[in-house]
């Protein structure tokens, strides 16, 4: 069993706890700050688990990088599913942008509901 070491701040002895966090370089993005959110206010259970096992960074990576690869793939396919490519980007863009806007709309309703909010 691992002892711990304190330190002393005024009165009280405080654990020298450090969570180990090997995801400093990576930027958490929009799905990831809504699934924190999102367990914050909704699976406060799952999210202490989460806390004391001191696995809510890499939760929180793991679902960022997999929203944002979804919604990448789920426009992707749409995209080529509706014939949308380069072709109509050139004869008509703002047909083209309002397509695309109508994908991205839709993939991230799709991953919204499968994953953040899961």
């Amino acid at each position: 069993m691992e002892r711990l070491e304190y330190h002393q701040e005024k009165d009280y002895l405080i654990p020298n706890i450090a969570i180990k966090n090997n995801l400093s370089n990576y930027q958490i993005g929009k799905y990831g700050y809504l699934r924190l959110d999102y367990l914050k206010k909704h699976k406060k259970g799952y999210y202490t688990e989460l806390m004391l096992e001191a696995t809510l960074p890499e939760h929180i990576v793991a679902i960022d990088k997999e929203a944002n690869a979804q919604v990448k793939n789920i426009i992707k396919n749409l995209s080529k599913a509706n014939n949308v490519d380069e072709m109509l980007k050139e004869s008509s863009p703002f047909e083209w942008v309002r397509l695309m806007n109508n994908f991205k709309n839709t993939a991230e309703e799709i991953v919204l509901k499968d994953l953040i909010y899961n």
